[in-house]
């Protein structure tokens, strides 16, 4: 398949996709939508941003304008991704072609969701919690969904979601189309696999654990004690929005306040924010108001921001396979980018194994970045004050009078005989006796 019009597609769809200016499909679009059409069930693997997104949006509308009594589920793993599909989704539905879509999400009012299912929604993209809320409910009935699809799916297993899953697909009747989509296949996703779908195709576009080749890729050695002055050097130098990631929640609300005293134009994104306060930091950053977006994971998977030049990683993921993800977030739709990881020695056995996977032939590197004794160099850091000639004299000096101290105070407590008369049974000064035992037992812990 070269283009879209080879597919016989509903002429409504067409016109949209030829307003998009969507041409020459992706490898993955080219392979996956002609079986999909057909109502073969896919197990489809891409590397990120190679447009899987439109590849089962074109499918879905598909069957929804030549099928007027069939529905749609597309469930996926974030809020951000959930609002993302249905972005896209609604640039290819028209007025006249009578779909209307609800996009389910938590963090969101209820109410406003709920005046949307009203209206009977034959398109429902949505986060599992939020999905089984309105199940709950029955508010949401899935009694007539044929076309299902699981987008990020590792992503959404690792994040625990696999009893959601399951309960929601009781709901769907046996006799649908299923589309799976993953980044990697582990083997929990191969059991879904065998469970959920029928006669899958299977379809592997690319290495999933390869970055994208336009992705210009580049490594800092530092200690932890200059990562920041080094990542402070490397913002100047650079150009472009630039996305940074960090290991936790609270990592990203202190770097934010750091770089905002140091004058760049930066907001956070993680999980302990509102929905519409990790909203609007998103416009703000797609609209380039702000300049850099301090993120945990979460920003790692699903998110499509063209405009982003850079992908910084301060800290390490701690799954190897979220690096791919990472820095697939730059590069997108055939533009070219660069990602830029901070390595400390810390870092070094995680790093090793991002490298394997990357690439199972590589041999271990940073071999001499040996780990600094930061606690010896704080004990000892007074002596390298007064020069290297003076160090030996003056702790040799140091520790010959502390040993002179400690024998004078031996001295000076040592209990003498005469202290304890038994005939006047005056108490010494320096005497001591054991707290006694409460009311609770002997062998009670004070």
């Amino acid at each position: 398949m070269e283009n879209f019009s080879e597919l016989n597609l509903n002429e409504s769809l067409m016109q949209s996709i030829t307003r998009m200016h969507f041409k020459i499909p992706t490898p993955i679009q080219a392979q996956a939508i002609p079986p999909a059409l057909l109502g073969k069930d896919i197990l489809g693997t891409a590397q990120t941003g190679t447009g899987k997104t439109l590849c089962y949006g074109i499918t879905c509308i598909n069957k929804l304008l030549n099928d007027k009594n069939s529905n749609a589920l597309i469930i996926c793993p974030t809020r951000e991704l959930a609002v993302q599909i249905g972005d896209v989704l609604s640039g290819l539905i028209e007025n006249k072609m009578n779909i209307k879509s609800a996009v389910l999400i938590g963090g969101e009012s209820i109410q406003k969701q709920l005046k949307q299912l009203r209206k009977h929604p034959r398109l429902i993209i949505g986060t599992p919690g939020r999905l089984n809320d309105h199940l709950k409910k029955k508010s949401l009935r899935l009694h007539q969904t044929y076309f299902l699809v699981l987008d990020e799916t590792d992503r959404m297993l690792d994040m625990g979601f696999t009893p959601q899953i399951e309960k929601i697909l009781k709901y769907v009747p046996r006799r649908h189309q299923t589309l799976l989509f993953s980044a990697t296949l582990p083997p929990n996703i191969v059991n879904i696999a065998e469970k959920y779908l029928n006669e899958p195709i299977r379809i592997r576009v690319g290495s999933t654990t390869t970055p994208i080749s336009k992705i210009k890729q580049e490594v800092i050695q530092v200690n932890e004690s200059n990562k920041y002055n080094q990542l402070l050097d490397q913002l100047h130098i650079r150009k472009g929005s630039i996305l940074l990631f960090v290991k936790t929640k609270r990592n990203a609300d202190k770097m934010v306040d750091r770089l905002r005293d140091d004058g760049h134009s930066c907001d956070c994104m993680h999980g302990n924010l509102r929905q519409s306060k990790r909203q609007r930091t998103l416009i703000s950053f797609r609209s380039e108001k702000i300049r850099i977006l301090v993120s945990t994971e979460l920003a790692a998977r699903g998110l499509d921001v063209p405009s982003i030049q850079h992908v910084i990683n301060y800290h390490l993921p701690q799954v190897p396979e979220d690096f791919i993800h990472r820095i697939g977030r730059t590069a997108r739709a055939g533009a070219e980018g660069s990602a830029l990881t901070f390595i400390t020695p810390n870092d070094k056995q995680m790093w090793y194994e991002i490298q394997k996977l990357i690439n199972p032939n590589i041999k271990k590197e940073f071999n001499t970045f040996k780990k600094s004794n930061n606690r010896r160099k704080k004990r000892f850091s007074r002596f390298n004050q007064r020069g290297k000639s003076e160090n030996k004299s003056f702790k040799e000096n140091y520790f010959e009078r502390y040993i002179s101290e400690q024998t004078t105070e031996r001295k000076k407590f040592k209990f003498k005989s005469n202290r304890f008369n038994n005939k006047n049974r005056k108490k010494s000064k320096y005497s001591f006796k054991f707290k006694k035992h409460g009311r609770r037992g002997k062998n009670r812990a004070f």
